[in-house]
């Protein structure tokens, strides 16, 4: 069973840092796309940045220049960056992974549970 652990969410002030971390375990053959999505209350699950297994990354417009995504392939662990944080940016963020099977037979997308990240002064 594939999961994806989430870590390093928390309330921060206006301007402040943090840094988000996801770790896929189980049994699999190999990672594509990593990417970290948000959703904030009210409103409809965002994409924040993706990342293939190779090639350039992607950005939402309301993070370009403030968030940095990246990955370590021989952990299996994606990581969001994020700098000069903003009340809109409060949400639940959530890891996202798309996962070849052993078998490298299927492709599947797979969810992390979430981490809260909360703006405020």
């Amino acid at each position: 069973q594939v999961q994806l652990v989430e870590s390093g969410g928390g309330l921060v002030q206006p301007g402040g840092s943090l840094r988000l971390s996801c770790a896929a375990s189980g049994r699999f053959g190999s990672i594509n796309a990593m990417g970290w999505y948000r959703q904030a209350p009210g409103k409809q699950r965002e994409l924040v940045a993706t990342i293939p297994s190779g090639g350039s990354t992607n950005y939402a417009d309301p993070v370009k220049g403030r968030f940095t995504i990246s990955r370590d392939n021989a952990k299996n662990t994606v990581f969001l960056q994020m700098n000069s944080l903003k009340p809109e940016d409060t949400a639940v963020y959530y890891c996202y992974a798309k996962i070849l099977s052993q078998s490298y037979l299927r492709l599947t997308d797979y969810w992390g549970q979430g981490t809260q990240v909360t703006v405020s002064s």
